[in-house]
C-alpha cells in the first residue's frame, strides 16, 4: 500500500517550491536585464533569422516563453513589430524555453541549498541594485532545484505501485491521452517548464517512460499557450493574429508528434543515457524541428493567421520618423522635431474625432484603437523631449533656442490633448454601459461644438507645420469662441433638465464632454500662441 496523502503532499509541495522558485528567478533576471531584452527584441527582429534567434535568447534569459509571447503581443498591438516578425519571435521562444529543462535535467540537486544561501545573502544582505536581482535569481534558482528534488524523492514509492506503473503504460501506448493531460496541468499551473520539471522529476525515479514523457511535455508546449491567448483579449487584430500563430505553431508540433511519434522516440532516445536527459532533449527537439520545418512557409503561415482572424490592421508607427541622431547638433534637428510633432498632433486630433464619435454613437469599437493612438502618443511625447533635451546640449542662436522651448511646450499640449481623448473615451463607455441616451439638443450641442474645437485643433497643427503667423494670430483671435460655446451649451443643459427633456445621469457626462472640448481647444489655441512666439522669433 503507498502512502498517498505523503505522496500527495511532498509532490504539491514540491511544485510550490518549483513555481516559487521559477517566479523569483524569472523576476530576477526580468529586472536585471528586462529592459535590454525588450530593447533587443526591438531592434533585432527584422529578420526571420534573427527574430527566431532574438526570441530564443530573450526567453533563456529571462526564463518564461509567456513573459516573451505577452511582450511580443504587446508590441504587435503598439504597433512596434510586423506579424512576420511577431511569428519568428514566437518560433524562437519556444526554443528559448526548453533551456530551463536542459539544465534541470542534470543531476545537480545537491547545489540546492548552496544557491539558495548565497542568493539569500546577496538579495538582503548587498545594497548594489543588480547584485540583489542576481541573488534574487539564484535563490530562485535553488529554491526550484530543490522543488525538483523533493518531488522526485516524493514519488520514489511509486514505482512499485501497479496502478500508477498502469497509468504511465497507458499514457505511453495512448498519446492523444498523455497530450492532453500534459495541456490541462500546465494550464493549471501557468508553466509548461513545472510540467517538463515535474516529468523530469518522475524520470529521475524511473516510474516513467521515454513515450509516456513526450507525451506529457507536448501537451505542455500546447497549454503554455493559454497565456498569451489571454493577453490578446481586448488587443488589436495583429495582436490577436500574433496569439493565435503561438497556438498553431504548436498544434503543428503536436501533429508532427502524432504522425511521427515511433521515429521520434528513435531518435531522442540516442540523444542521451538516462531519460531525465532523453526528455529535456526531445523538448528542444520537438521545438528545434518545428521551427526549422515552418521557416520556409513562414509567409504563407502568415497569410493563414490573417484569414482565419480577419480584420483591418492598425498599425500605428510608434517610433520616431523624424528625429535624426545624426543631426542633433545642428539646427536640422529643429525641423525633424517640429514635423514630428505635428505628426504626434495628429494623431491626437484624430484620438479626440474618435473618442466624440464614440460617445455620440455608442460606438465603443473604436476604443481599442483610441488606446492604441494613446500608447503612440505618449512615446512620441518621450522620444521628442528627449530629442530637443539632447539637442539643447549643444550651442544655438536665441532664435533657435526659443524654437526648442516653444516644442517642448508644444509637445506637452499636445500629449494633453491626448489625455481629454481618453477622458472622453472613458465617458463613451459608461454612456454605453448604462445604455444612456442623449437628446435631440444635447446631440445637436455636441456636434457643433465638436466640430468646432476639431477645426481650431487641425488649424492649429497646420500652423505648425509651416510656421504661419497669420494662421496663429486668427486662432489666438478665436479663443472666446469655445468658451462662449461651452457656457451656451452648459445653459442649454440646465434648461433641458427644466424641462424633463434630459435625465440627470446622461446630463453629467454632456457636461463633462463639453468640458473635456473646452480644453482640447485651450490646448489647440497655445500651440497656436507657441506658433505665434516661433514666427515672431524667426
Amino acid at each position: 500500500m503507498v502512502p498517498s496523502i505523503v505522496i500527495v503532499v511532498g509532490l504539491f509541495g514540491g511544485l510550490g517550491l518549483f513555481l516559487l522558485g521559477m517566479q523569483l528567478m524569472a523576476e530576477g533576471l526580468q529586472k536585471a536585464a528586462g529592459e535590454r531584452m525588450r530593447r533587443i527584441l526591438e531592434l533585432f527582429t527584422s529578420r526571420t533569422s534573427t527574430a527566431v534567434a532574438t526570441g530564443a535568447l530573450v526567453t533563456a534569459l529571462l526564463q518564461s516563453s509567456s513573459t516573451t509571447t505577452v511582450m511580443i503581443v504587446g508590441f504587435v498591438n503598439s504597433g512596434l513589430m510586423t506579424l512576420s516578425q511577431a511569428v519568428g519571435t514566437i518560433m524562437g521562444a519556444n526554443i528559448g524555453t526548453t533551456i530551463t529543462a536542459q539544465i534541470v535535467s542534470f543531476d545537480i540537486y545537491s547545489l540546492a541549498l548552496p544557491l539558495i544561501g548565497v542568493g539569500a545573502l546577496l538579495y538582503y544582505f548587498v545594497k548594489k541594485r543588480l547584485h540583489r536581482h542576481v541573488g534574487l535569481s539564484l535563490l530562485g534558482f535553488g529554491l526550484l532545484l530543490l522543488g525538483l528534488s523533493t518531488m522526485s524523492g516524493s514519488v520514489d514509492p511509486l514505482r512499485d505501485y501497479p496502478p500508477f506503473l498502469q497509468l504511465l503504460i497507458t499514457l505511453g501506448e495512448r498519446p492523444l491521452l498523455g497530450i492532453l493531460a500534459g495541456t490541462l496541468f500546465t494550464v493549471v499551473v501557468q508553466s509548461s517548464s513545472a510540467t517538463t520539471g515535474l516529468v523530469i522529476a518522475f524520470s529521475w525515479q524511473g516510474v516513467i517512460s521515454l513515450p509516456a514523457g513526450l507525451a506529457l511535455i507536448v501537451g505542455a508546449n500546447l497549454g503554455t499557450c493559454i497565456t498569451v491567448i489571454l493577453a490578446s483579449f481586448g488587443a488589436s487584430v495583429t495582436a490577436r493574429r500574433a496569439a493565435l500563430s503561438h497556438v498553431l505553431f504548436n498544434l503543428f508540433g503536436v501533429f508532427l508528434f502524432i504522425i511521427f511519434r515511433g521515429p521520434f522516440v528513435n531518435l531522442v532516445a540516442l540523444t542521451g543515457v538516462s531519460v531525465a536527459r532523453q526528455i529535456a532533449n526531445a523538448h528542444t527537439l520537438f521545438n528545434v524541428i518545428t521551427t526549422v520545418i515552418l521557416i520556409p512557409f513562414l509567409t504563407r503561415f502568415v497569410q493563414l493567421v490573417t484569414v482565419l482572424v480577419p480584420g483591418e490592421d492598425l498599425v500605428i508607427e510608434q517610433k520616431p520618423l523624424y528625429l535624426e541622431n545624426r543631426v542633433v547638433a545642428t539646427p536640422a534637428a529643429l525641423i525633424g522635431a517640429q514635423r514630428e510633432a505635428v505628426r504626434m498632433g495628429e494623431l491626437a486630433v484624430t484620438m479626440v474625432e474618435q473618442a466624440v464619435t464614440a460617445f455620440l454613437e455608442s460606438n465603443t469599437e473604436l476604443l481599442e484603437q483610441i488606446e492604441q493612438r494613446e500608447e503612440a502618443v505618449n512615446a512620441l511625447e518621450k522620444e521628442i523631449t528627449a530629442y530637443l533635451a539632447k539637442a539643447n546640449q549643444f550651442p544655438m542662436g536665441e532664435s533657435q533656442a526659443r524654437f526648442l522651448t516653444n516644442l517642448m511646450h508644444i509637445v506637452n499640449d499636445i500629449e494633453r490633448m491626448g489625455d481629454h481623448a481618453i477622458n472622453i473615451a472613458e465617458l463613451a463607455q459608461i454612456r454605453e454601459r448604462d445604455k444612456l441616451e442623449l437628446s435631440p439638443g444635447a446631440s445637436e450641442d455636441l456636434v457643433n461644438m465638436f466640430e468646432v474645437v476639431l477645426q481650431i485643433s487641425r488649424d492649429s497643427l497646420d500652423a505648425l507645420l509651416h510656421r504661419n503667423a497669420a494662421k496663429a494670430t486668427e486662432l489666438i483671435a478665436q479663443d472666446d469662441i469655445v468658451d462662449d460655446l461651452e457656457k451656451r451649451y452648459r445653459s442649454n443643459h440646465i434648461e433641458r433638465l427644466n424641462q424633463g427633456l434630459c435625465l440627470p445621469e446622461i446630463g453629467v457626462l454632456f457636461l463633462d464632454v463639453v468640458s473635456n472640448l473646452e480644453r482640447v481647444a485651450d490646448h489647440a489655441n497655445n500651440i497656436a500662441e507657441a506658433v505665434a512666439d516661433i514666427a515672431f522669433a524667426k
